[in-house]
């Protein structure tokens, strides 16, 4: 089973709409895609709008769960939680927030922000997390990532290592831009290795964690997956 819930499309930074990018997942093999093209409030209700447009259409017709989401992406700190909580009630089933990566200048506060909201299901690459962060982040039902992408996977290992700490459920994700960014089994196990992440832990990470947070997103939408 492939599952990835963090991927962009043409609605930001990403080379294909996102119908396509839904087809060519389900081609290589996805059980589940979530589009989460980067947003801040301007842009919130119509890339949420267009996402779930087409990823209702792919969900009636292929048998993969396209999820609209989106990435909360340099947003002030104090403003995640009430942005998030728009996101949802626009109807984005999933929120992914921008951590604080090492390479980009995210504001500080951003983790700590992201992992104590409620409406906020993933903290994409959080950079040197906290013990503290992480333990909130497992705490309430937040997803840390570990990242295929390149720059924002060099924390990888420290992730999983604050994650072993306080028990924070990891995922692997793609970041995907582009075709050629989507996971494949390999590339999985690669991330994971790298990332020195114990073969015991691997199926709980691949294929338990994912449902999880499937489960989560469908209470949160009301039963509409």
């Amino acid at each position: 089973m492939l599952y990835d819930f963090h991927t962009h499309t043409f609605h930001s930074d990403g080379i294909l709409s996102p119908i396509e990018l839904i087809r060519r997942a389900f081609v290589k093999g996805y059980s589940a895609i979530a589009i989460t093209d980067h947003v801040a409030l301007g842009s919130l209700g119509r890339i949420i709008k267009e996402t779930s447009d087409d990823c209702a259409l792919a969900r009636a017709y292929w048998d993969i769960l396209a999820i609209p989401g989106v990435e909360l992406t340099h947003i002030p700190p104090q403003a995640i939680h009430e942005v998030a909580k728009q996101a949802k009630e626009m109807g984005a089933w999933l929120v992914v927030v921008h951590g604080e990566t090492s390479v980009e200048p995210v504001e500080k506060g951003t983790n700590l922000a992201a992992v104590q909201s409620p409406y906020v299901d993933i903290l994409a690459h959080p950079g040197l997390i906290t013990i503290e962060e992480a333990s909130l982040a497992a705490q309430n039902n937040i997803f840390l990532e570990l990242t295929s992408r390149s720059g924002h996977f060099a924390s990888n290992a420290h992730v999983a290592s604050v994650s072993q700490q306080t028990k924070a459920r990891l995922l692997v994700n793609s970041d995907a831009h582009d075709e050629s960014n989507l996971l494949t089994p390999s590339l999985l196990r690669s991330i994971l290795r790298q990332a020195n992440v114990n073969q015991r832990q691997h199926r709980q990470i691949l294929d338990h964690n994912p449902l999880l947070l499937i489960e989560k997103v469908n209470k949160l939408s009301s039963g509409s997956v």
